[in-house]
């Protein structure tokens, strides 16, 4: 068992810091991390009182292209190929110089990582590219990691004060990286006694044991609201925490504050189309980039979304969030069908959760309304007692709140969408499963379409594709909603925010979700989002920008 890390809080009197991160997701863990090896003195606050963010409720894996445990297990992939891919999706929307630092970035962060921190990664094998068949992509895997197991017997005290529940397994372990879900009961109450976790909270624990190992005790239940600016120039943030206001001096400011999902009027203003009950943590209310905006920050990506279908589930999150569930499995697997008000199948069910964004944005100009939602997903019995549904194992109960009838005519009337037409889809998609190929909406062709699917039927079409006529027949709706935005300040490479102009407001810096997202509209695969926040947590290149300069600017200054 390792041994406990000691913890150096600050304190009251000590309101001066080389760098003030706001935020404790993995962005803004991996900055306070980062400057705290640098040399920097190093403040962490975070608005809620349980720190991880939505990072801590995840999967974690993160996507970095050209990395070294692909190269390890001799997964071939390259600078070149990582960019070729990013271009092919970017519909103009990625900044070549930012899709080039992220891409640059990434054997120096896992370097750093691995020699000098406690967060370690692996390969979850065999994970494809969301978009594997475009240039560049990688239909076998290779650029999606995930921590290791980690113990939080490393940081004694800190298991109850991270968001989110223990889960005791890998990635790879799971159905949505390749595994059963199963863990043997003997390996179970293994790690469990050694306090052993994965995904989400394995990630944010292993940065946490980093930065408390340097003297950086995240400071929780204290709220940024306005950065203080002196000359043109950030030199602080105004806080308001348990004991009331105060104001805090720094040489740099990170903002690493998350999306602004939960946020209705910033969602109304800036979002492209529906979305309800965010998946995030209630705190993502926009702060960081209230307060960017505050400063003259120039904008960019606000229309964009971190998009992900979800079923409501009855009550509240113990934050005070809509519980909802992810819907992924249940979409992919054979014998289910989405269909829309119409009873008509409008895309290809199967698809990565982001793409899916758009099929659910489809809007119809004359009768002025969005033509995909509602949206249901439709399953069988078939589905049921093979596959069981929504955490539940095969021939489980299905839950109650979904709907169920036995016959689809009868179903048609519990959603409210025209019987005949569904009877219509559900015999052309079984006509169509027969064939082995839909020729509607290509579901299947991709190599990522069955990653989640019938693992004994993949690779291959029907790893996807089955048929609907088993009754009773269920129906849930899914909602149109987001794992987190991806809109905010833009950045230059090294993290560094710009103004209107494009000029760099010194002191300010961004990263995660509450930046303008670096790969725009692109969700390039499992780790889509944590892959760029944790790179642009990172100082690039030391002597050459970001964090690392201004600290040591700072440094100098005060010497």
């Amino acid at each position: 068992m390792a041994t406990p890390v000691t913890t150096g809080a600050p304190t009251a009197a000590q309101e001066r810091y080389d760098v003030v991160v706001l935020g404790t997701g993995a962005a803004g863990l991996t900055a306070a991390l980062a400057a705290a090896h640098g040399g920097a003195r190093v403040a962490l606050f975070e608005k809620g009182e349980r720190i991880g963010g939505t990072t801590a409720l995840a999967s974690a894996v993160v996507w970095l292209p050209a990395n070294r445990y692909a190269q390890a297990a001799g997964v071939p992939d390259s600078r070149e190929e990582g960019l070729d891919y990013l271009e092919s999706l970017s519909h103009g929307m990625i900044l070549p110089e930012l899709a080039e630092a992220f891409v640059d970035t990434v054997p120096e962060l896992l370097d750093w990582l691995e020699d000098e921190t406690p967060c370690h990664f692996q390969l979850v094998p065999g994970f494809p590219d969301y978009h594997p068949e475009h240039p560049g992509g990688k239909p076998q895997g290779g650029r999606s990691v995930e921590p290791v197991l980690f113990s939080y017997a490393r940081v004694p005290g800190w298991a109850d004060r991270v968001v989110g529940t223990p889960r005791r397994m890998n990635v790879a372990e799971t159905p949505t990286g390749g595994g059963t879900g199963v863990v043997p009961p003997d390996l179970l109450a293994e790690r469990e006694a050694e306090q052993l976790e994965g995904l989400g909270r394995a990630l944010v624990g292993s940065l946490l044991a980093g930065c408390l190992e340097r003297g950086v005790e995240p400071v929780t239940g204290t709220r940024a609201t306005r950065l203080v600016v002196e000359g043109g120039a950030v030199t602080g943030v105004q806080l308001d925490g348990p004991d009331g206001p105060r104001t805090v001096e720094a040489g740099a400011v990170v903002l690493a504050t998350g999306g602004f999902e939960h946020d209705a009027d910033l969602v109304r203003d800036f979002l492209r189309g529906p979305m309800r009950s965010p998946a995030g943590v209630v705190t993502n209310t926009g702060d960081g980039l209230r307060m960017a905006m505050r400063v003259g920050a120039q904008l960019g990506n606000m229309r964009e979304a971190w998009w992900v279908p979800v079923m409501e589930l009855p009550g509240e999150r113990p934050d005070g969030g809509r519980d909802v569930f992810l819907v992924l499995r249940e979409r992919t697997l054979p014998r289910s069908i989405v269909v829309n008000g119409s009873g008509r199948r409008f895309t290809n069910e199967a698809a990565n959760y982001n793409a899916l964004g758009g099929a659910f944005h489809a809007f119809d100009p004359t009768s002025f309304r969005y033509v995909n939602q509602p949206a249901w997903l439709i399953f069988d019995e078939g589905f049921v007692q093979r596959y069981g549904c929504f955490g539940n194992g095969p021939g489980s109960p299905v839950p109650d709140h979904l709907h169920r009838a036995g016959s689809l005519t009868e179903l048609a009337g519990l959603i409210d969408v025209p019987g005949p037409e569904l009877e219509e889809t559900v015999t052309r998609w079984n006509k169509l499963v027969d064939s082995g190929h839909d020729d509607d909406f290509g579901r299947g062709d991709s190599a990522y379409d069955g990653w989640c699917g019938d693992r004994s039927a993949y690779p291959g079409p029907m790893a996807t594709l089955g048929p609907l006529d088993t009754a009773p027949y269920y129906a849930v709706e899914l909602v149109s909603s987001t794992l987190g935005t991806k809109g905010g300040p833009r950045t230059d490479v090294d993290g560094r925010v710009l103004d209107v102009d494009g000029a760099v407001i010194p002191g300010l810096f961004a990263a995660g979700n509450v930046m303008a997202g670096p790969t725009g509209m692109v969700y390039g695969g499992a780790g889509g989002t944590l892959g760029p926040a944790m790179v642009f947590g990172f100082p690039r290149r030391p002597g050459g920008g970001g964090v690392s300069a201004a600290t040591e600017h700072e440094r100098k200054a005060r010497s």
